[in-house]
């Protein structure tokens, strides 16, 4: 781990301070934007008259993880050419969410995408809207665990090991500015942050990418020779195979999070409500322009940095300080600028973490509230006030219940954990969003067999793979047994989910009741609620 001589004491200090500072600031700010009224459509939706830019920045806020900042970058330090590659495919992913899911979803859902699954299967709406709530509530809290698990890795690249009370406190403080920000600010406040830390992180990420660039006099030949001789590979690191290469199995690993990544995005729980926000489609399509552009800068100024990394320090010094490569943009920022660029850096990283937990809580609250209590147990009665307390609520639940399990799994890889969460969105959700836009027979029972199914088909090859069992980074290294070979389910797991829902279809006798439905439902979705 990072020892003091390499990150000293006074990155820390002034960390601290950068990252009560920020937050400070935009607490405050989030309270003054939360909302006044008992009005559930301003918590769960915010201000619906935000410009384009602003929407594709919170957009950009909401699905950059510290996983871009600091695992990204770590392996294009350490694997080169493959690096790369995983880069491209998170900035492809939003291709598949403005081709074919932002505008049809936005013109029919209202509040959460229960509700546009039961515009869709009106009669059998309630058994599917649990079924959502359930594999919702498993990505979030799955996905804020991975956060919660990052912000003690991030100190421990400061300290060393830390003792467990400084773990513990760790996690507290982090889950309890998440729970504000979430159970008080709802949309609004949950806005703020993404917005400010979206444009933290493209600043911080081109800045720090041009000063590497700079310092080889702006000639990218000259960065990728100098990171080819100090990665001990040679011009294998420039070319496929380093990581994901060999094996038939590594090959496939790779695919399988590439297919993970790539269609996970597009069924994330926040990333979804945070499309129906916009007002109009107009300006939801000019958002997630924005959101693809301002994605794929920070991947581009996250791979120059991971070339930086390699070419600066060497691979071996990377990997001698933490194995898993991502200590490497703190190592870059402290032989670049010291302790200065050292704490900005990870202020951001911080912050990156604190702004997808507080997205990811709003998101589990939003459906629980809504999709749960109001429309299945309360049939539809609850008053905005009433739902509006349960969606605070909730959020405090699901905040704490992420608490308790990230020191529970205090060990967890975190890019594992993260991944995972994309491969139970794309094997469960994205099937029932694909099936509910565009297939006139799609059925509940194709629904649910495709959310249950997929869900279940995600967990049972995680647990029986190498992130559990026989691996030295699994959770049970001694044990063995982990008959998947693969890190990453979904390329088993999606194509199962989209089987399912196709079965569930073609098996249910019921289905001739639904295209009615559909017909209703798709003029809807062709031009919109309002028109």
């Amino acid at each position: 781990m990072v020892s003091a001589a390499a990150i000293d004491d006074s990155s820390l200090q002034l960390t601290f301070v950068l990252f009560l500072t920020v937050v400070v600031i935009t607490l405050f700010t989030a309270l003054l934007t939360a909302p006044q009224r008992d009005e559930i459509s301003e918590f769960y939706l915010g201000n619906r008259a935000m410009s384009p830019l602003r929407n594709g920045l919170a957009m950009c806020g909401d699905y950059l993880s510290a996983a871009t900042l600091l695992g990204s970058t770590g392996l294009v330090a350490l694997t080169g050419y493959d690096g790369l590659m995983y880069l491209g495919g998170t900035t492809v992913a939003w291709m598949m969410v403005l081709l074919l899911i932002a505008e049809p979803l936005h013109r029919t859902g209202t509040f959460t995408l229960g509700d546009t699954v039961a515009l869709r299967l009106p009669r059998q709406q309630r058994p599917v809207r649990v079924a959502l709530a359930v594999c919702i509530l498993a990505i979030a809290t799955l996905y804020l665990v991975a956060q919660l698990v990052g912000s003690v890795a991030l100190l421990t690249q400061f300290t060393g090991v830390p003792s467990g009370t400084t773990r513990t406190l760790c996690v507290v403080v982090i889950g309890a500015f998440v729970i504000l920000y979430a159970s008080l600010g709802g949309m609004p406040g949950a806005t703020v942050i993404q917005i400010i830390k979206a444009v933290m992180l493209v600043v911080g990420v081109l800045f720090t990418a041009g000063w590497v660039l700079h310092h080889f006099d702006w000639n990218p030949d000259l960065l990728l020779e100098r990171a080819s001789e100090r990665s001990g590979s040679g011009l294998s690191f420039l070319q496929p195979g380093l990581r994901y290469g060999g094996t038939v199995s590594n090959k496939l690993d790779f695919l399988s999070l590439e297919l993970a990544i790539v269609l996970g995005l597009a069924a994330l729980p926040h990333v979804l409500m945070r499309l129906l926000t916009p007002r109009d489609s107009g300006v939801l399509r000019s958002s997630v322009l924005w959101a693809v552009g301002l994605v794929g800068a920070v991947c581009f100024g996250a791979g120059i940095m991971g070339l930086g990394a390699t070419a600066l320090l060497g691979r071996d010094t990377i990997e001698s300080t933490d194995r898993t490569g991502n200590a490497s943009v703190l190592l870059l920022a402290h032989e670049l600028g010291g302790s200065v660029l050292t704490a900005l850096l990870t202020c951001l990283a911080y912050l990156t973490l604190l702004a997808v937990a507080v997205g990811l809580t709003l998101a589990a609250a939003s459906s629980l509230a809504h999709d749960l209590y109001s429309e299945v147990i309360r049939k539809g009665r609850a008053s905005e006030t009433e739902e509006l307390t349960v969606a605070r609520l909730s959020g405090v639940v699901i905040g704490v219940l992420g608490i308790l399990l990230a020191l529970v799994a205090r060990g967890a890889n975190t890019a594992t954990l993260a991944f995972l969460a994309f491969a139970i969105a794309a094997s469960a959700i994205l099937p029932t969003i694909i099936y509910t836009l565009f297939w006139r027979r799609f059925s509940a029972k194709g629904a649910l067999l495709s959310l249950y199914g997929g869900l279940l088909c995600s967990v049972l090859l995680a647990a029986f793979s190498p992130v559990v069992s026989s691996a030295p980074g699994s959770f049970y290294p001694e044990a063995d047994f982990a008959w998947f070979p693969l890190q990453n389910p979904g390329i088993v797991s999606i194509p199962v989910g989209f089987l399912l829902g196709w079965l569930g279809t073609v098996l249910d006798k019921g289905r001739a009741e639904e295209p009615a439905a559909h017909e209703e439902f798709e003029v809807r979705m062709l031009v919109g609620a309002d028109d």
